[in-house]
């Protein structure tokens, strides 16, 4: 029965949501004809450049989390098209389907390569470590654009606990994969215990600056190409607006789809952009919800016809995608010791070896 009532107000509450977002659309939404004109004009070869950004973007950020992998576990490796392909059905579940289903994915698809023993809830904590330098490199561009252009005031506190989430999380990251102070959470809780400890499995490369600089990086990297993507595609639609004005509509972009009330919110990310485009930087309506729409259009291109492709090489369905294990049904691989009783141990053979001498 809770079930249930979980669902009637989950449906509720995303109705409620549409039709805010519909009326919003209407009663400040531009002419819709005048929307159509604007695709007719637009200029294909900078559509075609943000397509490529897009795509290196995916490639870069693969690329850190194939890094955060390597710390993790032993030879052999996944190959780094291994994890590519990995990372781009993730992408395609993120798109189609709601909940951030696509996290999971990546990692089962993963998981049907690696050989080595306890690997699904070593690469759920690598998703995690990966998630956090994707947070590090957000609360970077959340400065710039702090810095250098201007943020609307509904947006400011959900990117106040977007940075508050990313500074706990790091914390929890680096003081997790250094000590063991969380055992007592562990052995105190049961969900959230068994989430602390797979977090933890994957958490190595906290403890390697040299990779975790690495990691870092090309997630920056990522969102830089994802920057200029973004700047490339409002020159597509015929807004000439400085490079600050698309680290707006990428944060704002970010903001609309925190919560996936349904794929890609669809509408909601228009309203997000089109509207502090046109009281910032005097865009018209009916060009920044084009645009809007047409932004959506060429992220979606890349997530949805690169991880197509995997998905048919991985020989897998969407239907596949959808009944993917959570983090509940993942058993943690064996206990590893604790530094503790390394010593102990250590300390016992030495007493051992004294007395049979």
């Amino acid at each position: 029965m809770s079930l249930i009532r979980n669902r009637w107000l989950h449906a509720a509450l995303v109705l409620v949501a549409a039709v805010g977002v519909v009326l919003l659309l209407w009663w400040r939404g531009p002419a819709w004809g005048a929307v159509g004109n604007v695709f007719t004009a637009v200029q294909w070869q900078w559509v075609a450049a943000a397509v490529g950004l897009n795509l290196l973007s995916v490639l870069v950020r693969a690329l850190a989390w194939r890094t955060v992998i390597v710390q993790a576990f032993d030879e052999p490796h996944p190959s780094f098209m291994l994890v590519f392909s990995a990372f781009s059905v993730g992408l395609f579940a993120n798109a189609i389907l709601p909940g951030r289903i696509g996290e999971l994915a990546r990692v089962a698809v993963l998981n049907r390569r690696m050989k080595h023993e306890g690997a699904w809830a070593r690469l759920l904590g690598t998703v995690f470590a990966h998630r956090v330098f994707d947070l590090v490199s957000v609360m970077a561009l959340i400065v710039y654009v702090v810095i250098t252009a201007h943020i609307p005031d509904w947006a400011v506190t959900s990117l106040i606990a977007v940075v508050a989430a990313g500074v706990v999380l790091f914390s929890v990251a680096i003081m997790g994969a250094r000590s063991d102070h969380y055992a007592g959470l562990e052995e105190g809780l049961s969900a959230v215990r068994k989430v602390v400890r797979l977090a933890r499995y994957g958490l190595s490369v906290m403890r390697r600056p040299g990779p975790a600089a690495l990691a870092l990086l090309f997630q920056m990297l990522g969102w830089t190409c994802q920057l200029f993507a973004v700047y490339t595609a409002m020159r597509a639609f015929g807004i000439d607006k400085p490079l600050p004005a698309a680290g707006v509509v990428l944060v704002l972009m970010n903001v609309a789809t925190i919560f996936p009330l349904w794929p890609g919110n669809v509408g909601l990310v228009q309203a997000a952009v089109a509207l502090p485009l046109f009281t910032y930087y005097g865009v018209a309506k009916a060009r920044g919800i084009a645009f809007g729409f047409g932004l959506q259009i060429i992220e979606a291109s890349v997530g949805i016809g690169v991880g197509l492709i995997f998905l048919a090489r991985e020989g897998l369905s969407v239907a596949m995608l959808r009944v993917m294990p959570d983090a509940s049904q993942a058993e943690p691989p064996g206990d590893e010791p604790s530094a503790a009783e390394v010593s102990a141990e250590a300390d016992a053979e030495r007493t051992r070896a004294r007395v049979s001498g």
